[in-house]
């Protein structure tokens, strides 16, 4: 029957009893762009803590004492940089590595060789922009090597080929003279000066180590999101069945490796600027175990979590020392990180989690309507 309205004068109809409100529609002034995916990317997903995190880490260093900036923040940058590639692999890929600091140590060690160091006799001094392309090349060539050799395996075997080849690694460098100079290492690995700046002091190298981070963070985040991101994660899932849809398991997982390996190379120059020497010691077992720990610490679920995992090690390992003795602080790391993976097995943002659920407003609106009327 005809009501004598048209379609433009007719009401609306009411929305259900519970139903969610009507929201108008969010407005994208890059949908219809010609901009740069990773803007629109930018756009889409940029929340007010995301901004209020990077307001407080631009302040940061004007604000604290230069111990603070260089020895907490600018070193916490440095190894969620190289934590962060291990979370790519084992958050998204499954793929639980121990090599990941050996490949960071690849790049340090191939920066010192090409660059300008303590022994010139060993050293081929080239300029810093030739040197560092050259071992970010070298590095991930290399994990994509480790990862050729690992990805036909699954779980332990894993481990114990990639933390195989980080032990072979340390006794080479260890005992090779002629090309890593033995246990001595090579020293005076300093930034270069650029546009008169000295890369070296506080601010200067913690601002460096941001903008590495922050770019290392936003690829991790495209990616996952990406095709080839969602692909691991069904190949993560499910390598059978993805297998069968047509996948190259093996490609994906070695192209995984490739792209952690440049992560970490990234993170391990950095490394050998922060402490201006590569030693076996830096890439020794302990330091292995060591970005492990501060993946599971913050969550390996979240790249964000490879940072706050690595602030808390930082935070422990330096002030640990006051609160027990210096031979035993280790200790007090390892309690730590026992407390936290036995209440949360995804880390400080799991526990975080689970706690907000709990206490938080959206724990007691749902507690609200559970109640019988």
């Amino acid at each position: 029957m005809n009501s004598g309205l048209s379609a433009a004068a007719r009401p609306l109809p009411l929305p259900k009893v519970g139903a969610a409100p009507r929201t108008a529609p969010s407005i994208d002034p890059y949908a219809d762009s010609n901009a740069p995916r990773w803007l629109k990317y930018l756009w889409r997903h940029l929340e007010a803590r995301h901004v209020i995190v990077l307001a407080v880490a631009l302040v940061f260093p004007f604000v604290a004492t230069p111990f603070f900036t260089f020895q907490v923040a600018t070193q916490s940058l440095i190894l969620g940089v190289i934590a962060l590639s291990l979370t790519f692999l084992a958050g998204y890929g499954g793929m639980v590595s121990l090599a990941q600091m050996t490949v960071a140590g690849i790049a340090g060690y191939a920066l010192a060789v090409l660059g300008h160091s303590s022994s010139p006799e060993i050293s081929l001094d080239w300029p810093w922009w030739l040197a560092v392309p050259f071992a970010l090349v070298i590095a991930t060539v290399c994990a994509t090597f480790i990862g050729w050799l690992s990805v036909r395996t699954e779980g332990i075997y894993t481990i114990m080929i990639t933390l195989a080849i980080g032990v072979a690694f340390y006794y080479l460098v260890l005992q090779n003279y002629s090309i890593f100079n033995g246990f001595q290492g090579l020293r005076e690995l300093k930034p270069p000066t650029v546009f008169g700046i000295d890369w070296r002091d506080p601010v200067p190298f913690y601002f460096l180590g941001l903008t590495c981070a922050l770019a290392a963070y936003l690829v991790v985040k495209y990616v996952v999101r990406a095709p080839f991101g969602i692909a691991m994660q069904g190949i993560r899932d499910n390598p059978r069945r993805m297998a069968a849809l047509g996948y190259n398991v093996v490609a994906h997982r070695v192209a995984a490796y490739a792209l952690s390996g440049l992560i970490a190379a990234v993170g391990g120059i950095l490394l050998a600027w922060y402490n201006a020497l590569m030693t076996p010691g830096s890439v020794g077992t302990g330091w292995l175990i060591n970005i492990l720990v501060i993946a599971v610490l913050g969550g390996m679920k979240h790249p964000i979590g490879a940072f706050l995992g690595a602030l808390v090690f930082v935070l422990l390992q330096t002030f640990a020392i006051d609160v027990i003795d210096r031979e035993r602080f280790n200790l007090v790391i390892g309690v730590v990180f026992l407390a936290i993976v036995l209440f949360s097995p995804d880390g400080l943002l799991g526990l975080w989690a689970k706690l907000r659920s709990r206490f938080g407003p959206n724990a007691v609106i749902s507690s609200n309507q559970r109640r019988p009327k």
